[in-house]
């Protein structure tokens, strides 16, 4: 490696780290408050949260390094450009392309390193991630009595305190307790002064330890409801336990997630569209098979009393003619309404299968695009940066937030035509690519010639043959 790739390679490797960080910062947070919901308030611990947070950071690694590798070459070239650097290689009889060679050379590595991780690591961490996330989800909220509001977190029982006291709330003031084990209702009922609430049998077990109470049992009588008696017992101390493992987190079996096309990698999700597509056509085959019930023809003479004919398996008794005609109109209005509803419900059923597949497909050329993604905005922030000749996080910073959301709302757009059949799939996958290629193409074009970003020569894009009407016309001496 000569000494002109290390020094642009250590000029890229330094912004690279630093903005594949931060964006993977900021990925991360904006996702995690999109479930912030399902989080707060359930007493995870640190173990769960950081676990969570590592695969949600992993399945942020395919989006974050196009817009690290935009930012960093930006970052790269514009700071050699502001430094006269990339003036002085060029004197020296290097061309552009040659400078971009060693980090072309990188993108190219971490597109592959891209991909693989795409294929390979991230289904892992999405079966990992999303299913953790279901029981994170199914969990209750921690145990949370508030004052003067009934709480029925812990099953079996209705609690309610009127204040709380000490520096961790423990000390309970106005306890009231419905207790619905015996399922009967509100036949049992608690009611102490006061009491202290703690945990027990590290952490398994709620103690609640009441005091100067009494609890009022209805005693029912199994003949009359209206000569149920209640019981009354006064005490100064009781002792209570709850159990807490409906609080405990219950982890669900990854395997009831593997059939998401999320789960999968490149080879499964071809084998799984390729079957859909021929459940697909087999059955747009056999509709017009099963559609042949439905229609059943009838003859019959039009000549004085009508004798009925056998026709298909159709018995029609002897009648008169407007009365055979209001039995064939009966007949055909009833076929045409099941027809009608046979057709509906199978071609929705067809549409229903041709967009999974569709979504199957769109799965497979993600992988793809996001690690093409890596050369394009390459392509497009190396010669950005040649041309601006502006480094640091200043102006490298906008254009690159820029350049990334246009890219993301195509892809979005493309996704959307694709998954709702208003183009192909493959199509709407590559739009992002196709329109952004030739804005690289005319940003390398550019900083080749040493033009501004603005000073568009369009007679340069034209065959030689087809420029003279722009040539003019030289001035005689």
């Amino acid at each position: 490696m000569k000494k002109l790739d290390k020094l642009i390679l250590q000029a890229f490797a330094g912004p690279f780290l630093l903005t594949l960080a931060v964006v993977q910062f900021i990925l991360l947070t904006q996702y995690m408050l999109k479930y912030l919901d399902d989080l707060v308030g359930k007493d995870l611990g640190v173990a769960i949260i950081g676990q969570l947070l590592f695969y949600f950071s992993v399945l942020m690694v395919p989006i974050s390094l196009p817009l690290a590798v935009l930012l960093s070459s930006l970052m790269t070239y514009g700071t050699l450009g502001e430094h006269h650097e990339l003036t002085a290689i060029k004197t020296s009889g290097i061309s552009l392309t040659r400078i971009l060679r060693p980090v072309l050379l990188a993108s190219v590595v971490l597109a592959g390193f891209s991909f693989w991780f795409n294929d390979t690591i991230v289904p892992k961490a999405n079966l990992s991630a999303y299913s953790l996330l279901w029981d994170l989800r199914q969990q209750k909220l921690a145990l949370d009595i508030r004052e003067g509001v009934f709480y029925n977190g812990i099953p079996g029982y209705t609690i309610k305190v009127n204040q709380k006291l000490g520096d961790n709330g423990d000390i309970l003031m106005g306890v009231m307790i419905y207790d619905h084990t015996n399922g009967r209702g509100n036949s049992t009922v608690i009611l102490a002064d006061s009491g202290r609430m703690f945990t027990r049998f590290g952490g398994q077990y709620l103690g609640l330890e009441l005091f100067r109470g009494t609890m009022y049992v209805e005693q029912p009588d199994a003949r009359d409801r209206a000569g149920a008696s209640f019981v009354r017992e006064a005490f100064s101390r009781n002792m209570i336990t709850f159990s807490l493992a409906s609080f405990d987190l219950n982890r669900t079996k990854e395997e009831l997630f593997a059939e998401n096309k999320m789960m999968k990698n490149i080879p499964q999700l071809r084998n799984y569209t390729d079957s859909l597509h021929n459940r697909l056509t087999l059955e747009r085959k056999l509709m017009p098979r099963q559609l042949t019930p439905y229609y059943t023809y009838l003859r019959f003479d039009t000549t004085g009393q009508q004798q009925a004919r056998r026709i298909e398996g159709w018995q029609v008794a002897t009648t008169k003619l407007p009365a055979l005609n209001a039995s064939f109109i009966e007949q055909a209005t009833n076929r045409a309404r099941n027809l009608k509803a046979y057709a509906g419900s199978t071609g929705e059923r067809l549409t229903n299968l041709s967009k999974e597949a569709g979504n199957f497909r769109i799965e497979i050329y993600r992988k793809y695009v996001q690690s093409v993604a890596i050369l394009l905005m390459f392509l497009i922030g190396a010669p950005l940066g040649a041309i601006i000749k502006k480094g640091g996080l200043g102006v490298p910073v906008l254009i690159s937030i820029v350049f990334f959301i246009i890219y993301y709302v195509l892809s979005i757009m493309g996704e959307k035509y694709g998954r709702e059949a208003v183009m192909p799939v493959g199509i709407g996958m590559w739009l992002s690519t196709l329109l952004l290629l030739p804005v690289g193409l005319l940003f390398l074009n550019q900083a080749r010639r040493d033009s501004g970003l603005l000073e568009l020569d369009f007679r340069r894009l034209l065959p030689a043959k087809l420029r003279w009407p722009f040539r003019g016309y030289k001035r005689s001496v």
